[in-house]
């Protein structure tokens, strides 16, 4: 943080984007949070536990968004469901979520986001405080929805990834995008989500940038995978987190649950697993029974 505070810049994580002056950089919470009026947290799925505990312990309630997308292993908790059990109640809180590859938003190119909380009047407030000319904000309250969207793609993103390793062709890549969202949907809607979270940008939207853009780390998984290498050398060139790793298995774990047919996350699963080669999960796939769609 020392580095980045001197440098006034990420080089690791979002280089050649120098941080505005009204940005002040710190490692120390209390620091970061102190007379805060919204507080956006940007950390991985399974730090997210951790890092709202830090908070309850500052005795603020001040209100929380959270921007990871992902489940919380082994339980397979979505990220409201931590915050539910570590969060005070009267902390107002939400999801923030859609289709925004980091590099093109420190760049100030316009995108489009989900902001979602159970709190209807908290989900205007906060959208209209982050509501700007390049980057516009939708309010939800489907919560359930935006976060099973926005873990749930990242899933696909391997598979599209695979598609494009094995070079099976632009028609391969729309066909899985679509039946993509049929799983994502299916499944959402079992959990309780609105079927129109996922035609939207959380859903949808997200879906289709992580499917065809290179910068998408879960997508470069899938690629990496099909090109034969290790799962761990893929995420140690990568160098950030792809939550789609974990997520496979959670989505997998829910599907059986909810009795929800999922069988590209099954296929995703099976090559992160090593129980299918990504020539043996196209395979099966294809192989399925023809069907009404």
């Amino acid at each position: 943080m020392s580095l980045i505070s001197k440098d006034r810049s990420n080089e690791r994580y979002l280089p050649g984007h120098p941080l505005p002056p009204s940005i002040l950089p710190t490692s120390h919470l209390q620091e970061a949070v102190h007379a805060a009026e919204l507080v956006i947290l940007a950390v991985p799925t399974t730090a997210l536990r951790t890092v709202l505990g830090e908070l309850v312990q500052m005795h603020t309630d001040t209100p929380v968004l959270w921007a990871c997308k992902g489940f919380e292993l082994p339980a397979g908790y979505l990220p409201h469901q931590v915050v539910r059990e570590t969060l005070t109640a009267s902390t107002r809180h939400g999801v923030l979520s859609g289709p925004s590859f980091a590099d093109e938003i420190a760049s100030g190119q316009p995108a489009a986001l989900t902001l979602a909380s159970s709190d209807p009047s908290f989900a205007r407030h906060a959208t209209l405080s982050l509501h700007g000319p390049r980057l516009r904000i939708y309010s939800s309250t489907d919560v359930v929805g935006v976060e099973l969207a926005g873990a749930l793609k990242n899933v696909i993103a391997i598979a599209a990834g695979l598609c494009d390793g094995l070079l099976l062709g632009q028609n391969a890549r729309a066909a899985l995008i679509t039946r993509g969202l049929v799983e994502i949907s299916r499944l959402g809607i079992a959990m309780g989500g609105r079927a129109e979270t996922f035609m939207g940008l959380s859903g949808l939207g997200d879906l289709v940038l992580t499917c065809t853009g290179a910068a998408s780390r879960n997508y470069q998984v899938g690629q990496g995978l099909a090109q034969g290498l290790h799962l761990d050398a893929i995420l140690n060139r990568l160098g950030h987190v792809a939550e789609g790793v974990n997520s496979s298995l959670a989505a997998v774990r829910l599907a059986h649950h909810h009795h929800v047919e999922m069988p590209i996350a099954e296929t995703v699963l099976g090559v992160l697993e090593k129980r299918l080669t990504p020539h043996a999960a196209l395979e099966q796939l294809m192989a399925r029974e023809p069907r009404s769609e």
